[in-house]
């Protein structure tokens, strides 16, 4: 595995492991951000640590940190996961940034930088990204920036308060890359010029 960050101009991606714990802990215990997570809420360091750890014990991901370029500070997370590189697929997913991030040019450049390496370094024909049935505001960036809904996976798993869930499935190949590359260029830029 290649352990070199992926560099951008307002984040760079990491690779993560439990020494990210602690500063980690504030977002991912924020039941705001936490709330379309299909894993359990970490509510203290320990499980933090627990469940970084089991992030980064699994082969079939790529687990980085979000630092932001100009205080280094760590800001998120996002990965890799059910990566098959003989079936040249994978997922995205475990994304959570600090709430104060939202809106701002984090999550964008994150997936730039993220897509970038599964079609560029990785050379991957096909990722794809879930997201909860109630989960709106994920819809909307995820079709705005060009990705194609599949389908919906009903009662696809359950939710941390019991109910269960529908998981709409969004997808992008390796040639409708260079379109959403200059979607999300052009939308970091105009989150970096706010």
């Amino acid at each position: 595995m290649n352990n070199s960050p992926l560099v951008g101009r307002t984040v760079r991606l990491v690779p993560l492991s439990t020494d990210h714990a602690e500063a980690l802990l504030p977002s991912a215990s924020d039941p705001e951000v936490w709330q379309w997570m299909p894993r359990p809420r970490p509510e203290s360091l320990l499980q933090m640590r627990a469940l970084l750890s089991r992030m980064t014990a699994d082969p079939s991901r790529r687990c980085f940190a979000v630092r932001r370029c100009d205080d280094d500070v760590v800001i998120g997370s996002t990965s890799l996961y059910d990566l098959d590189l003989a079936e040249s697929r994978a997922e995205i997913g475990a994304t959570w940034f600090d709430r104060s991030c939202w809106g701002g040019p984090y999550n964008a450049e994150s997936k730039l930088l993220l897509f970038g390496h599964a079609f560029d370094d990785l050379r991957l024909a096909r990722l794809a990204l879930r997201t909860d049935n109630l989960n709106l505001r994920s819809q909307r960036a995820l079709t705005g920036l060009g990705l194609v809904h599949e389908g919906t996976l009903r009662s696809h798993m359950r939710r941390q308060d019991g109910t269960r869930r529908d998981s709409l499935y969004y997808s992008l190949l390796a040639d409708e890359w260079p379109t959403v590359r200059d979607k999300l260029r052009a939308r970091v830029a105009a989150k970096r010029a706010r």
